[in-house]
């Protein structure tokens, strides 16, 4: 059976993925979770043991650590590749050092004496020799026809997630893990599988349920290779389904959480997995290469697009996290504060991972005390009901997958990075979308939605964004936004190009060289579009490298910004422009009753993160304030780099402050925490609350406040590494 001519929505409901989730496809992400201990825990403690450790580590230094810490759940290493508890099942490997002892019971027993959430962490992607020999069916196979060993521990077998030794061995041992413990829930790492696998079992379901070969190509315009990405994602989502299940036949109350989700390059449908999970954590432990410290804040979003209120907590590796996996490394104290300050500013309860229970360096200890401690003493007003922004910022995993392939990162992903980094460095307080939640339920709040490169959108999506413009909405968009349908297969025109009042009239033009845009002034009234703000002066700016040919078809009057073709920059006596001036707009912009409307029709987004130039970051800057049309929930204004969140909380709410300046942002640890000096801060309250007490959470100072008709004033003396600002609401 092929999918090329089926909907998403026709491919799910032959999957059972749409029943899977207990939800209609178009069902609310906000959910409550159902009644259970999900939304107690607040800081989490993760302990995964390696095989020696039940003959050299203390186990009650560690519970003496997560009591005096305030940790309220833990997750403890249970089995899989190794288990670290007398376990009865056939070929489940047992720690050769744990003797007639069950270190993993325990400290369970410990960690319930605490009152503490449990969870049991398993890992199925490896198995020993004794697995390979019963069952070599059981072992990944790569794309050559051989069985796969482990690429760091090579007397191991990589196991395929997709066939028996998931559904039937690791069953039996959740469910042994689950009878005898009683753990209120199995987190599972790496339980996904290891890459592509050709084994048998994989050979044979994918040809029973899609009448295909499996592919020998990542692009997404195979048919073989479009219906394996789904066809992986309901062999997937039917593993969650059955290790849920059950477990909590053993225990009702207890849940199968595995390590899942993210961004648009996350490999299962967030919308499913938002409505399926009552809680997740957000596996995005620490920096590496040019990885921005706002990027765990960036997790804390993509999760709560799909997730709502449900908790999330953020995963944390107190160790470098390079491709050099020095596991037992220790992060400078700077690096590990910072990490954990934009993370909880954006909403994710923290959660500390240390791997090895034996302790070689002690340095990291006093650092997650003192930010969990921190963390109890201001949980009231971490308790977070709603984030305030009024600006998001959308994501597509159907862009990623059928427009991007192999390619998502550079296609789609760092234009997102871009428009992050602007924003950030705009101070504009956003939140995250996924594009299968564009409707009024989810993006009604919101004044502006941002689409950055969204190339791959159904008439559906293009619907739902058409009646939220209508209602008042905002749009910026870039590039090749909506050019494609959901399948990635290129639509004769925009999708969207009633409401950018554009049409394409050619194929994407680059990469450009040595191109430029003109600043423009209105001729009849002698003024710049204040999309232009700071750039007056500039004569023009650059471009960036790819281009899509649109004309107008809306009355736009003359064009802020236009374009001056590439020209040679070499030899140096050559670089000149051969075409100085054109009528050819570089920007388009318009009103549409209530609602403005910008399109770039380049990649301002992805040439900006790329090339971090000052003009493209206050172009997006004013094209941002411009399209939201209203002054922002909070305005912050001093010196530095501050990602700036504000929340809603039972009976408060609260601005984060996170101090990013520092050389090291964009590469390498923070080596010390810089303060930056004051910073002004305005906030504007819910409609009819009033002010009450206003406290600086971290630096305890009660600060002095200006109020005025539904806003409070206030000045933040300095910032170290993170700052709260508490409002009480009467």
């Amino acid at each position: 059976m092929s999918t090329s001519d089926l909907s998403r929505r026709a491919f799910l409901e032959m999957s059972g993925l749409a029943a899977f989730s207990g939800l209609a496809p178009g069902g609310s992400a906000t959910l409550e979770a159902e009644a259970g201990w999900f939304d107690r825990p607040m800081r989490w403690a993760q302990l995964t043991l390696v095989e020696d450790d039940p003959a050299r580590y203390d186990p009650q230094f560690w519970l003496d650590y997560f009591k005096r810490i305030h940790a309220d759940a833990a997750c403890l290493s249970a089995g899989g590749c190794v288990a670290y508890y007398p376990t009865k099942i056939r070929l489940h490997y047992r720690s050769a050092w744990m003797g007639d002892s069950d270190p993993f019971g325990k400290l369970v027993s410990g960690c319930r004496t605490l009152d503490m959430i449990v969870l049991a962490r398993t890992d199925p992607h490896a198995a020993h020799q004794d697995v390979y020999d019963a069952h070599p069916d059981w072992i990944a196979v790569d794309a050559e026809g051989r069985k796969r060993r482990h690429w760091a521990s090579p007397e191991l077998w990589v196991t395929c997630a997709l066939g028996p030794y998931n559904f039937e061995f690791m069953t039996e041992v959740h469910k042994e893990i689950m009878s005898l413990y009683k753990v209120d829930g199995i987190f599972s790492n790496r339980w996904s599988g290891s890459g592509m696998c050709y084994c048998e079992h994989c050979r044979h379901n994918f040809r029973e349920t899609c009448g295909l070969e499996l592919p020998r190509t990542g692009d997404p315009q195979d048919t073989r290779r479009r219906n394996y990405i789904l066809w992986q994602q309901q062999r997937l989502f039917e593993l969650w389904r059955l290790w849920d299940s059950e477990i909590r036949k053993i225990n009702p109350g207890a849940r199968f959480i595995p390590n899942t989700g993210g961004g648009a390059l996350s490999p299962l449908d967030m919308k499913i997995v938002g409505q399926k999970a009552d809680i997740l954590f957000a596996d995005r432990q620490g920096r590496r290469g040019l990885m921005a410290p706002w990027a765990n804040g960036k997790n804390g979003k993509e999760y709560r697009a799909a997730m709502g209120r449900k908790p999330i907590g953020g995963i944390f590796s107190v160790g470098l996290e390079e491709p050099y996996r020095w596991k037992d490394s220790v992060q400078g104290e700077a690096e590990i504060r910072i990490w954990v300050a934009d993370g909880v500013a954006n909403g994710l309860r923290p959660w500390f991972t240390k791997f090895s229970g034996t302790l070689y360096d002690r340095r990291w200890l006093k650092v997650v005390e003192d930010i969990y401690k921190w963390h109890y003493r201001a949980e009231r007003y971490l308790r977070n009901e709603q984030p305030l922004a009024r600006v998001a910022l959308v994501y597509s995993q159907q862009t990623a997958s059928f427009y991007g392939g192999e390619r998502a990162q550079q296609k789609l992903e760092d234009h997102t990075l871009g428009f992050y980094q602007a924003l950030i460095e705009a101070r504009v307080p956003f939140e995250m979308v996924h594009d299968r939640f564009l409707d009024p339920a989810h993006v009604d709040r919101f004044k502006l939605l941002i689409l950055p490169n969204i190339a791959a959108l159904s008439d559906v999506q293009c619907e739902q964004l058409r009646h939220y413009v209508s209602s008042g909405g905002g749009l910026l968009a870039t590039f090749e936004t909506s050019l494609y349908d959901e399948w990635g297969v290129r639509r004769p025109n925009i999708g969207l190009a009633d409401l950018f009042g554009v049409t394409a009239a050619g194929p994407a033009e680059g990469p450009m060289r040595n191109s430029y845009l003109r600043i423009e002034q209105d001729p009849a009234s002698q003024s710049y579009h204040p999309i232009l703000a700071g750039l007056e002066d500039a004569g023009r700016i650059i471009n960036g490298t790819w281009r899509l040919d649109v004309r107008p078809t809306a009355e736009f009057g003359h064009p802020p910004l236009t374009l001056v073709p590439s020209y040679p920059d070499l030899p140096m006596e050559m670089v000149y422009p051969r075409v100085p001036k054109t009528d050819i707009p570089g920007v388009f912009a318009l009103q549409r009753g209530p609602s403005r409307i910008v399109y770039f029709p380049w990649d301002i987004d992805r040439a900006f993160w790329e090339v971090m130039a000052v003009d493209h970051g206050k172009l997006i800057h004013n094209a941002v304030e411009w399209a939201t049309n209203e002054e922002k929930p909070v305005t912050v204004k001093g010196p530095g780099m501050l990602d700036v969140t504000a929340w809603r909380q039972k009976n408060s709410m609260t601005v984060h402050l996170v101090n990013l300046t520092n050389p090291m942002m964009m590469k390498g640890p923070f080596r010390e925490l810089i303060p930056v000096a004051e910073q002004s801060v305005r906030v504007r309250l819910p409609q009819g609350a009033r002010a009450g007490k206003v406290q600086l959470l971290v630096s305890g100072h009660s600060p002095r406040v200006e109020a005025s008709a539904g806003y409070v004033s206030l000045a933040v003396p300095s910032i170290l590494d993170h700052e709260v600002v508490a409002i009480d609401l009467i």
